[in-house]
């Protein structure tokens, strides 16, 4: 693979571990922008890069104790998100101050496992910036069960969900179970980050939530029109990075974010001509 060219991809395709990244990248894309995109509305945006720097010390852990970092990552981020639902509940420290206070442990103690376990090595860095040119099968598996999760939630919820994030108090009134679908949200956002770490990495992952419900969010579309053109930012910009980084050995993730803020510009740009 190291004299490719864009005439080349049609037999890049036929390779096993081609066609897993280009699964796998898809399926997160979908999951982060329509998550995101909620994330946006309510605006928590910053829960999602509190929730990814939390992951490093699950991923340190995991990688310490020999374990699949992934799933150590996933119960840091779940404990992490509850940790912060409970600070607010408790009137501990507001929103922000509680997500500064997780990030800040999780982090740290990441920091604390690195130094014990004698430094950063080559794994721990393709937690941070993303590898998904070397999912195998079970990543893809999990991944999978990830957007079937993102997709079976809010389409049970999406009502549910409209109604709490544009009007939490009358959704109270009529009866909805803020707190719960509010707690289960968060959890559903943790475990996206925890699962996508190994696609964009944890220092990236909070640009694919943000990046495409934002651009969505420039051309002033229906709510449903919205929601699918934040998702088809995502997977667009997902497939550029796994083109681009194939055939021009580039950073992967890197490409990813880096065409989801050109699409965010393009976008802005736009909206201002048209002002």
């Amino acid at each position: 693979m190291t004299d490719l060219t864009l005439f080349d991809l049609p037999h890049l395709f036929g390779y096993q571990f081609f066609q897993f990244a280009l699964l796998g990248g898809i399926i997160t894309a979908f999951a982060c922008a329509w998550i995101g995109f909620f994330l946006i509305l309510r605006k928590e945006a910053m829960l999602g890069d509190g929730i990814a720097h939390t992951a490093f010390g699950g991923i340190a852990l995991g990688l310490l104790l020999e374990v699949n970092p992934v799933l150590t990552a996933l119960a840091v981020s779940v404990l992490a998100v509850l940790g912060i639902s409970y600070l607010r509940k408790r009137g501990l420290a507001q929103s922000d101050a509680a997500i500064a206070v997780m990030l800040a442990l999780g982090f740290s103690g990441g920091l604390i496992i690195v130094s014990v376990a004698g430094g950063f090595n080559v794994e721990l860095l393709s937690y941070l910036f993303g590898s998904v040119l070397t999912i195998d099968g079970t990543d893809l598996l999990v991944v999978a069960l990830l957007g079937l999760a993102t997709l079976v939630f809010l389409g049970l919820f999406h009502k549910e969900m409209l109604s709490i994030t544009f009007d939490e108090e009358s959704s109270r009134l009529m009866g909805i179970p803020v707190g719960a679908l509010s707690t289960a949200f968060n959890v559903l956002v943790a475990v996206t980050i925890a699962l996508s770490i190994k696609v964009i990495g944890i220092i990236l992952v909070v640009a694919l939530l943000v990046l495409p419900g934002l651009t969505a969010l420039q051309l002033n579309l229906s709510f449903r029109a919205t929601t699918l053109t934040a998702v088809a930012v995502g997977v667009t910009s997902m497939l550029a990075g796994i083109l681009m980084s194939a055939v021009y050995h580039v950073a992967t993730s890197g490409v990813i974010v880096f065409t989801a803020a050109g699409f965010f510009v393009f976008a802005a740009a736009y909206r201002r001509a048209g002002a």
